[in-house]
């Protein structure tokens, strides 16, 4: 019965699943650190709308991340190898989410000084 379901294929941990999960949540992060920071440094205008291509920008490349794992889980890696190459994605992930959202303080202080 058990070959049925999977057809003899090998069990996979869904990497490609949990890589989803942790992309929701890390653009849930980097939207909400970059609304913060603006906000609390008197955001303009201009400043909202880099906001919204930021966000855009990391939703593209989540995808394309997103596409990378999804291809992974299905290749013949070993769960070893899918196990490294996981660990170092989700460090570079969050990585990239909380240093892209910080990177607007400078870019609010360096905006507050040029227009006042």
């Amino acid at each position: 019965m058990a070959t049925k379901w999977n057809d003899g294929a090998p069990h996979r941990t869904g990497y490609a699943r949990r890589m989803s999960s942790h992309l929701a949540a890390a653009l849930v992060v980097f939207c909400l650190l970059q609304i913060f920071i603006v906000a609390k440094m008197g955001g303009s205008l201009l400043l909202h709308l880099g906001i919204i291509i930021a966000i855009g920008g990391f939703a593209i490349a989540a995808r394309g991340l997103e596409r990378r794992w999804e291809m992974l889980d299905q290749s013949g890696l070993s769960a070893h190898g899918l196990a490294v190459r996981f660990r170092r994605d989700l460090l570079q992930l969050w990585s990239a989410s909380i240093m892209g959202g910080l990177l607007w303080i400078p870019v609010a202080i360096i905006f507050r000084a040029l227009f006042g």
